[in-house]
């Protein structure tokens, strides 16, 4: 596993619950959101995507409502924010800030302009 998939693993839960705080989505649009604001640097695979929104669910940070598709007999789960979520959102986006705070100060730096990343 490479050091990035290490680094996205960590930031799921936060990024998800990030676009699903804006509002409520589906599995393919959260998926396809990631993508565009990341342009391309953070996609989630269907294996990994699903099963944390499961596990969101099941810890009620998340709940999940069936829509049909029209003309279709297929539906569509969205995701919400519960009120537990959000609390939970405002705690891990504090961990983080404090975290890439303290990796900055380790690298020396307060912004990425001195790291080549191209």
């Amino acid at each position: 596993m490479s050091v990035s998939d290490n680094l996205k693993r960590g930031t799921v839960e936060l990024v998800l619950l990030s676009l699903i705080a804006e509002e409520d989505m589906y599995g393919y649009q959260l998926s396809q959101a990631l993508d565009a604001r990341s342009k391309g640097e953070f996609a989630l695979q269907e294996g990994s995507l699903y099963p944390t929104l499961y596990r969101m669910e099941q810890r009620g940070l998340i709940s999940s409502r069936h829509f049909p598709v029209e003309n279709s007999k297929r539906f569509r789960v969205y995701y919400h924010l519960e009120p537990d979520g959000v609390d939970y959102l405002k705690k891990i986006k504090k961990e983080y800030a404090i975290i890439n705070r303290g990796i900055m100060s380790i690298l020396g730096t307060e912004d990425f302009d001195d790291i080549d990343i191209e």
